[in-house]
C-alpha cells in the first residue's frame, strides 16, 4: 500500500530510469522477457501517466483510493481491487515498479506464468483483507489513524513477493548485504524513512500475506485433512457397531444353548396354569390336571380317536392318589 493522499508529478527524470531499466531487462538479447510481469508494468503505467483518452476513461483517483473505513461500512469494493494498480507520486511509482521488474521476473521464471498470476490475485486479497483487519483492530484499540487514511500502490503486494523470495540468498540494498529472511523488514523501514507519507499498516499487512500464501501453499491441505478425520471417524464408529454385533450374537447364542441343556438335563417342564414342575414322562400337571402344551395336540387326537369319551370322576381320583403315593 503507498502514500495516503495524491501529490504532484515530478519533471520525469525518474520515470526516464525506469524506462532504461525496463529497455535494459527486456531488450536485450536472451531476455526471457515473462508476459505476466510485462503486464502488470504495463497496467500500472498506464494507469499513472492516463494518456489521451484513456484518461476520461478512468475513474479519478480520489474514487478508488484504499479507506478502510468506506469499504467496510459502505461496501466499497472498487476502492478494495483496484487501489493496488494506482499510485499517487512518481516516486512510488518508480521504487514500485523498479522492485516489480526485478521480483516479479525471477519469481514468473521459477514459478511459471499461470502459477505467478495466481499467486499475484492471491496477494493482493490477502494484503488488502490484513489491512482492513489491522486497522479495525487499531482503531478499536483507540487509533482511528490507518481506519480513515486514504492510500494505493502496489507495494504491499511486493513486499508479500519478497517473503517469497527469502530462499534467493542475501541482496545488496543500496551497497549493504542483507540477509534475505530481512529483505522485506529492511525494505519496509527503508520506505518508511524516505517516503514518510507511506502506510506502514499496508506494507506490513503485504508481508503478512506472502507469510500467509507460504502457509497455505507448503502446509497441508485443509480439505484433505477433514476429509481423514471424517473417514477415520467413520471407520471407529463401524468398528464399535460390528464389535457390539458381534457380542449379541455371542451372547444370544450361549443364552439359548444354556436354556436348552437346563430344560433337557433337568428333565421337567413347568405347568403354565398353575405353575406346579412336573415331570416330561408325565402329560397332565399332577397339581391340576391340564394337559401339557406339547402333547395337547396329541391328547386331543387321542380323545376324538376314542369317541371324545370322558374319565369318571372316581377313576380321576384313583390316579391322583397313585401319583401322590409314589
Amino acid at each position: 500500500m503507498g502514500i495516503a493522499m495524491s501529490r504532484d508529478r515530478q519533471d520525469g527524470r525518474l520515470l526516464s530510469l525506469l524506462a532504461l531499466q525496463v529497455l535494459l531487462d527486456y531488450g536485450r538479447a536472451g531476455a526471457t522477457r515473462p508476459p505476466v510481469t510485462a503486464a502488470l508494468l504495463a497496467a500500472n503505467t498506464l494507469l499513472y501517466l492516463r494518456p489521451g483518452n484513456l484518461d476520461a476513461l478512468l475513474p479519478r483517483l480520489p474514487r478508488v483510493l484504499f479507506n478502510p473505513h468506506l469499504i467496510i461500512e459502505f461496501g466499497d469494493l472498487r476502492r478494495f481491487l483496484f487501489s493496488v494498480f494506482f499510485h499517487t507520486s512518481e516516486p512510488q511509482f518508480v521504487m514500485n515498479m523498479s522492485s516489480l521488474l526485478w521480483r516479479g521476473g525471477r519469481l514468473e521464471e521459477y514459478m511459471g506464468s499461470f502459477e505467478f498470476a495466481s499467486m499475484v490475485a492471491s496477494l493482493i486479497g490477502l494484503s488488502q483483507g490484513f489491512t482492513l483487519l489491522l486497522s479495525k483492530g487499531l482503531l478499536l484499540l483507540g487509533d482511528g489513524t490507518a481506519y480513515y487514511q486514504y492510500s494505493s500502490g502496489f507495494s504491499g503486494v511486493l513486499l508479500g513477493m519478497q517473503v517469497l523470495n527469502a530462499r534467493a540468498g542475501d541482496i545488496v540494498l543500496f551497497g549493504v548485504c542483507i540477509p534475505a529472511k530481512y529483505a522485506e523488514l529492511a525494505q519496509l523501514f527503508l520506505m518508511q524513512a524516505l517516503i514518510h507519507e507511506v502506510n506502514i499498516v499496508g506494507n506490513l499487512s503485504g508481508i503478512l500475506a506472502g507469510l500467509t500464501y507460504l502457509w497455505l501453499k507448503n502446509g497441508p491441505d485443509p480439505l484433505s485433512d477433514i476429509a481423514n478425520v471424517v473417514s477415520r471417524s467413520v471407520r471407529f464408529a463401524r468398528g464399535i457397531v460390528r464389535s457390539a454385533a458381534r457380542r449379541c450374537q455371542s451372547c444370544s447364542g450361549r443364552r439359548v444353548f444354556a436354556s436348552v441343556q437346563r430344560e433337557v438335563g433337568q428333565g421337567m417342564w413347568r405347568c403354565t396354569t398353575c405353575s406346579h414342575d412336573n415331570s416330561r414322562s408325565e402329560d397332565v400337571c399332577e397339581r391340576c390336571s391340564i394337559p401339557h402344551e406339547d402333547h395337547a395336540f396329541s391328547r386331543r387326537r387321542h380323545l376324538q380317536d376314542v369317541g371324545n369319551e370322558e374319565l369318571p370322576v372316581e377313576e380321576i381320583r384313583a390316579r391322583r392318589l397313585q401319583r401322590f403315593e409314589r
